[in-house]
């Protein structure tokens, strides 16, 4: 149980590590379903620079078939796919960064898959990208206490919002049950919340 743990620990820090980097590293354009994709691909790249993408994963994530996204990554100059315009599974990541990452790949395809299914509560299958993304973020955010909390200026970053959006979904969370309360603390420019006890 503790090595369960132990690996849920590590692959959430991989989670908020990458998550930190694409805010970084990709224009504020990118949509929130491109910057989930973009995770899954810098989690799953080998040491080619090169991933394949599922499928099923992608219609797991509700992005098969969005030809849009690839674009936007592309244009960003994350990646190239095989063919401009296609719904790719197949890609090379540009980014030099991300092919010398540490740990080894092993560890980062357990992080891309707690990525899919992090701490908090499941979100319903048709939520919104942004709604997702945020949530990813402040799961990888979470601490052992009750109360967790993140800076603003991070998790706007993060899910690629501006504040006042980020306010709206973090409301939309708490009505939909994922959290029991969030607020914004102005002295420390820090985002308190509190997640839904999961039974």
């Amino acid at each position: 149980m503790l090595v369960e743990a132990q690996a849920g620990s590590d692959a959430q820090l991989r989670v908020r590590e990458m998550l930190t980097y694409l805010a970084a590293a990709l224009p504020r354009f990118v949509s929130p379903a491109a910057r989930l994709l973009a995770l899954q691909c810098a989690l799953r790249v080998n040491s080619r620079g090169q991933v394949r993408i599922p499928a099923g994963l992608l219609r797991g994530m509700r992005l098969h078939g969005r030809k849009e996204l690839w674009a936007e990554l592309e244009y960003a100059d994350l990646l190239r796919t095989s063919s401009p315009g296609s719904s790719a599974s197949e890609v090379q990541l540009l980014d030099a960064a991300l092919l010398d990452q540490a740990p080894g790949r092993a560890a980062r395809r357990r992080a891309a898959h707690w990525a899919l299914h992090p701490v908090l509560e499941r979100l319903p299958a048709c939520s919104p990208p942004a709604l997702q993304l945020i949530t990813l973020a402040l799961a990888a955010h979470m601490s052992s206490g009750i109360c967790h909390r993140t800076d603003m200026e991070d998790l706007t970053r993060l899910s690629g919002q501006s504040r006042h959006q980020a306010a709206e979904l973090l409301d939309r969370l708490v009505r939909t049950g994922i959290l029991t309360s969030w607020r914004y603390d102005r002295d420390s420019d820090e985002v308190l919340w509190q997640p839904a006890l999961t039974g």
